[in-house]
This record gives structure tokens, C-alpha cells and sequence, in this order.
């Protein structure tokens, strides 16, 4: 390995290394570029921890995929600031996918705020299921208020389930016509 004047490998010299699978020459490269892809990483992501953790996962992929890299068409610099890319890529992509999956598990609010309209609905449809006789006011509220299945409600009050399928037909049917009298809609 020749050396620059500061008795450091040259870049063709550590590239060369690097390409045939010299170890010294990935610790080498490491202390070289380390500091680059670093930067990299930390202006993109704004995190330290992150920013360390990319900058490892560059030099691990990068050796384990040294034979896609040739030194006699590019760098071993810019070959590194193109892994550093696609794994900073990889990076924003792991946590938008974090960020929806949390969000796809965060329930809603049941009201939101200034939303009076809804209110006032749900205030209504309260009111006009409490009108409703035993057993259709108590099927509805276990199939909408508590989320049973049919089948749970027949089972919990000992009622065929097409009965307890006719009352949930029924009630919301009844529940429709009560609500386009009271709001006057005419839909």
C-alpha cells in the first residue's frame, strides 16, 4: 500500500483494498469517510443517535456489498455518499411507516372539538333509542354501543340470531325515520 506524505494510504490505494477485501483497508475507509457520512446522515435525519446508527448501517452494507463497487469508475468516497443515500432513504421510509402504523392504531376522538353538529346527532340518536322497547333499544346499544356481533347478543340473551338480526334491521330502520323527522331532512 503507498502512502501519502503523512504515511496515510492513498484513496486508490484504500479503494483497491477495499474492493478486494482487505479489513485494514474497511477500517481505513471508516476513518477517512466516517466523518462525511455522518454529516450526511445527521443534516437529513436531525437526530444523533439515528445519524450513528446510519452511519454504521453504510459501512456494514457497504462492505458486505464491496463487489458492486469498482475502483477503476468511481471513488470509494462518492461510492460510500451513494449507500449513505439510499440508507438515509431507507431511514425516512422506516419511520413514515412507523408514523402510519401508530396512527392506524390511535383511535379517534369520538367528538371532535367545534364539530356541534355531530353532537347534537349523537344527543338525538340517544334520545330516540331510549324510546325504543326492550329487547331492539337493548340489542342496538350492545351491537353499536359495546361492538358485539350478532351472534354474541343472541348468545348473551338467549335469542335465536335471526331475531336479533330482525330487531337490529328494524331498530335502525325506525331510528332512520325518526332522525329524518327530527332534523327534517328530507334525503
Amino acid at each position: 500500500m503507498s502512502t501519502t506524505d503523512a504515511g496515510d494510504p492513498s484513496a486508490a490505494d484504500i479503494a483497491k483494498g477495499f474492493a478486494d477485501g482487505r479489513e485494514e483497508s474497511l477500517a481505513e475507509a471508516y476513518r477517512r469517510w466516517s466523518g462525511l457520512v455522518y454529516t450526511l446522515a445527521l443534516r437529513s435525519v436531525n437526530d444523533r443517535g439515528d445519524a450513528e446508527e446510519i452511519t454504521q448501517q453504510v459501512f456494514v452494507s457497504a462492505w458486505r456489498g464491496r463487489t458492486g463497487f469498482d475502483p477503476e469508475t468511481g471513488t470509494l468516497g462518492s461510492w460510500l455518499v451513494g449507500v449513505a443515500r439510499h440508507r438515509i432513504a431507507d431511514h425516512h421510509a422506516a419511520r413514515t411507516r412507523h408514523r402510519r402504523n401508530v396512527e392506524a392504531v390511535t383511535p379517534a376522538p369520538a367528538v371532535s372539538s367545534g364539530d356541534e353538529d355531530r353532537l347534537v346527532d349523537r344527543v338525538v340518536l340517544a334520545d330516540e333509542l331510549n324510546r325504543l322497547d326492550d329487547p331492539r333499544r337493548t340489542i342496538l346499544k350492545l351491537a353499536f354501543y359495546e361492538d358485539r356481533t350478532y351472534s354474541q347478543i343472541a348468545e348473551q340473551l338467549d335469542l335465536p340470531l335471526g331475531t336479533v338480526k330482525s330487531h337490529v334491521r328494524r331498530g335502525l330502520l325506525y331510528l332512520r325515520a325518526r332522525l329524518k323527522e327530527v332534523t327534517g331532512d328530507a334525503s
